[in-house]
Parts: structure tokens; sequence; C-alpha cells
């Protein structure tokens, strides 16, 4: 039976929650004071914690804080209750460690929900470590602790070997890093190359780091992450240092099946004292500074106001179910121009998130992470809305132009999504040579037969296709080749370093170049300067959108500005960064 002690020192609200908690059927206990809570969290360690923060001499805040000192109650989730709703009693609690926080009077179903999430939570976090202790009781000798594709060692060896490392620094006074790196898009490689070289570069990888970090320990963590433990470091330059070697080392080309590729890598960082003192602490901080990577940069340092963002990023995700219905979410339109004419040939419809309180938010992000039913919803709403308004242009206001709509990996691989978007022209009366589809080289490499045979169904019924973010993931020309596209889309990245760096701008060309070798227009995007704009027409690219001739508009804004000659002034940009229309 799940455990429950609860720390509240108003008796009403106490006695209100060990009853709903009980017809729940949790086992539950109580403490009237912060004292008495922690001498029963150590004695019981339960499954959670629900504490209210304002109590005398010993508040809410002691008591996380002495709790997640102890090992044995470091990783309890741990809620917080408070009739305060200031973002810096929620800044405070959550730099301290907490799960969750709920403000008083709050709805039998809110505190349900946040019970039932922080256990799901901690179950699917602590699962890996149960799952290997019992294989590892099946398992002879030291072959428990390892790794048997690298060789290195495993999360459970990595997990004692942090531990023991804090103990030392305790006493010496140093300081422990977790670095925790990822392969970006490994999952394209396995796709391309097949699983034996996906394997083999697993092991090439080990071996780099070891070589790179050699007197630190090494382990493989989860398919395509790995650790670094850096023990009796004397300052974060040591940190930097030793990152910035491995990163080097990890640059350099591999070779597998006779190809020549390059790896991208993520690292987040944390070290003790500063950012935790338990290893699940510090790998929690090394995984969030891991997803927060500035685009650009390959490490991260962890900041207390990650874990913050992660709690708001929580409740913004839970707030976005209820986006649609109460019409918070909009569309906007990007232009996309021909290059020689100047004329605008198409628009991509883009997400935006109106929300009551934060203002315009990308949703795409919250996505990500939101559930399945929430986001086919919001999906299947932007799909059907992009294809009613393109019928209203084209009847009402005679816009002739092509809308682009985005397909998530989630959306592209659903098995009905032809039918759907087939039922969805039909209804708008659209005609589908107005569609274009968008999706990512890595959505289209995850399983090329399959992707290969829905584009072509797509393509059957007259959609348009367009590879986004081209030159990002793992695709070969053969690959191209087999997909039945009409445009590849240049990712911004390359746009942004093109004119300082020879790379980029050789790797420009060379698409640009393939683009018409397969008969595709290509198109770039994030284009801001003229500059840009005058190598890219020089270059041979056909089209372009981005902040050098709009931002993305509004429905009315955009129909204004496509009614009027539809034309750009090239030559000369506006005040606002825009180039100015005829």
């Amino acid at each position: 039976m799940t455990q429950i002690l609860v720390i509240e020192d108003d008796a009403v609200a106490s006695t209100l929650m060990l009853k709903l908690l009980k017809a729940e059927a949790f086992d539950v206990l109580v403490a009237n004071d912060g004292s008495t809570g922690v001498k029963l969290a150590l004695a019981y360690e339960p499954d959670l914690i629900i504490c209210d923060i304002m109590m005398p001499e010993f508040d809410g805040y002691e008591v996380l804080q002495q709790l997640r000192e102890q090992s044995a109650t470091a990783s309890i989730p741990f809620i917080f209750l408070s009739a305060k709703a200031d973002r810096t009693d929620l800044r405070q609690g959550m730099e301290l460690g907490a799960d969750d926080y709920l403000t008083k009077p709050f709805k039998r179903a809110e505190l349900l929900g946040a019970i039932a999430a922080r256990l799901d939570k901690h179950a699917t976090a602590t699962k890996p470590y149960i799952d290997e202790m019992k294989r590892a009781a099946n398992t002879l000798g030291q072959l428990a602790y390892v790794d048997p594709l690298t060789n290195l060692p495993n999360r459970i060896s990595f997990h004692t070997q942090c531990q023991a490392a804090i103990k030392q620094a305790q006493q010496s006074h140093c300081l422990v890093a977790v670095l925790r790196l990822n392969l970006k898009d490994f999952g394209a490689i396995n796709t391309t190359l097949g699983y034996f070289n996906g394997d083999h570069l697993l092991q090439k990888v080990a071996a780099r780091l070891q070589q790179a970090a050699e007197n630190y320990a090494v382990a493989r963590l989860t398919g395509n992450d790995f650790g670094i433990l850096l023990n009796d470091v004397i300052s974060e330059d040591a940190i930097a240092a030793v990152t910035q070697r491995v990163l080097a080392m990890l640059a350099e080309p591999y070779t597998l099946d006779e190809q020549s590729i390059q790896v991208q890598v993520r690292i987040g960082i944390a070290f003790y004292p500063d950012h935790g003192n338990t290893p699940g602490a510090l790998f929690t901080c090394a995984e969030l500074a891991m997803h927060d990577v500035p685009q650009g940069k390959q490490y991260q340092l962890y900041t207390p106001a990650m874990a913050v963002m992660a709690a708001e990023n929580r409740l913004l995700q839970s707030q976005l179910g209820l986006a649609l219905s109460q019409h918070e979410l909009q569309i906007h339109y990007q232009p996309q121009v021909n290059l020689i004419t100047g004329r605008i040939i198409g628009a991509e419809a883009l997400l935006l998130w109106n929300h009551p309180e934060r203002g315009v938010i990308d949703p795409n992000v919250l996505m990500a992470a939101a559930e399945d039913t929430v986001v086919c919803a919001i999906e299947q709403w932007l799909l059907e809305t992009a294809c009613l308004q393109a019928k209203s242009w084209q009847a009402t206001a005679q816009i002739p132009i092509r809308l682009a709509v985005n397909l998530s990996a989630h959306q592209f691989q659903q098995e009905h999504l032809v039918a759907t978007v087939t039922q969805l022209l039909q209804q708008a009366e659209l005609d589908p040579e107005v569609l274009m589809l968008e999706l990512t080289e890595a959505c289209a490499m995850k399983d090329v037969d399959t992707a290969v045979l829905k584009l072509k169904e797509f393509k059957a019924i007259g959609v348009h296709i367009a590879l986004d973010a081209f030159g990002t993931g793992y695709s070969s020309l053969n690959y191209l080749r087999r997909f039945p596209l009409d445009m590849l889309k240049i990712a911004p990245t390359f746009i942004q370093k093109m004119l300082t760096d020879n790379s980029d701008a050789a790797i420009v060309k060379m698409m640009i170049a393939i683009g018409q070798s397969l008969q595709l227009k290509v198109i770039a995007e994030g284009v801001e300067t003229v500059a840009q704009f005058n190598f890219l027409r020089q270059s041979g690219c056909y089209a372009m959108q981005g902040a050098l001739f709009s931002r993305p508009l509004s429905m009315a804004a955009f129909q204004e500005l496509a009614q009027v000659d539809k034309r750009f002034e090239l030559g000369s940009v506006a005040k606002d960064g825009a180039a100015s229309a005829e």
C-alpha cells in the first residue's frame, strides 16, 4: 500500500486530508509540526510527503532541506502546500528540491492529480535502478556492474562511484562533477547505417571518452547516454577544461561501413556541493542542464532556475489541454518569397499560444512532453484550420498561394494520417495542390520504408511535400532519391553562419546543388540580412522566409500584405528590418 506522510499544523486541514487520502486507499501518516514530520519521514521512508510551508518554529522549507540532506529521504517526492501563491515561494521551494506546489484552497482532483503525477514520475525514474538491481542479483561478480556492449561501468556502478566520491569530497572539500552526455539523433544512425554500425559507434564513443577523461570514471547510462564522474576537482574551470577536451575528442569524424560521419553531442553538468549532495540529485540536475543546452552550444552548467523552469513547464503542459477549448491557440503565417520575382509564393502556418497570463508562447516545446490526446487534438485543429483558411483566401481574397503545415514525428506516425488529411481537404473543398506538408529530416529517417510509402500516398492525392531542417540529420543522397519530395528547406543554423564560416557556406551551396540535381525547389529559412539574401540568390536558391521580409503575421495582417501586389523590393530594407513592398 502506498504510504503518504502529511505534515500540517492546521488540525482541520490535516483531518480533511487524512479522510480524503484514506478514502483513496492510501496509508497515511500525520505530523502536526515540522520536527515530528522529519522524524516520521526518517523512520518510515514514505512513498510521498505533503507538507505545509507556513508552520511555527520549523517551517516547510527547513523540513525539505533536512530530508534532502539524508540519503534515505533525499529522493522521496515532496509536495508543498501554501496559502500563498507568490512566484518567489515557488522558486524557493523548487530550488530546495520540491517536486510540486499546491496553493490553498485546492480541489480534491488537484491534490489527487498532483499525487498521482509525482508517484508516477518517481516510479518511472527509479524503474531503471530497480530493473538493473534485479538483473544484478542474477549475475555473478562484476558482470552485474558492467555494460556488455562497451565494457564501461553501467548505471548501478556509476551511482555507487558517485556516492563514494561525494563521501570523500565531504572530507577533502573538493568538488564532484557529474557530466551527462547525449548523442543527438542517434536513432537516425541506426536507421541509415543499421544497428550493427550503431553499436559500433557506441563502442568508438566509449573508447574516446575513456581517452579524453582518463583518470575519471566513465559509464554508459542508457542507450545513447553516457556519464562522466569528475572527483577531487578544485574549480569550475577544471570541469570546463575536461568538458572541452571531451568535446574536441568526440568531434573528430568516425568511420562506419566505409562512411565518414560526425556526431553531435550535448552535455549537462552538475556538481557537489552546489547542486546536490546525493547521486540522484546530481543526476537529475545534470539531465535538466543537458536538455537546456542553448542552440549553437554543446554543454550547459546547471542553474537552480532550470528546476523552476521545469516546474513551470509542467504547469503550462497541464494548461495546454484547456488552451484549445478556451480559444487561446492562434495560427500566424510567415510569407515565403521567390528570390527572382519577389512575389509571395506561399506561407508557413505556425502555431502560437496566447496565454492569458504569460502572453505569446511557442507551444511546440511543451507539446513534446504533453499527453498524446492533447497533442493529437491540437495538431488536428491546426491542420483543419489551415485548410479552411487557405480555402477562404482563395475564395474571397483571390490569394493563390501554397500553405505549408508542419507534421510532427508523433503526427506522421499516425496510421490513418493520409485518410485524415484527405477528409480535411474534402471538407474545406480545398485543392490538394495548395497544401504543402513539411516533415523534418530526422522524422523521415526514423523508418525510411514506412516514410516513403506514406509520402507516396500523399503525392497520389496531390499534396506537396517538403523536407524541413535539411542538413541537420543523417540522410544521404540515395535516401533523398527515394522520398517523393517537392522541396528542401535549409535549416536556419546554416543560414546564420554561412557568411562567416566557409564550411557552412560550402554546405549551403551543396544543398542547393543537391536540390537542383533532384529537380527539387530549395527554400532557405531564417533569412535576416540582405547579404544572406544576395548569397542565396547568387547560389541558385529558389525562395526564402525570414525576418528580412516578414516575421509571422496574424491572419488579417498576412492577407493584407499578400493582396498588395505580393511583391517585395529586394534591394532595400525598411526600418523594422523587413524588405519594403512595392
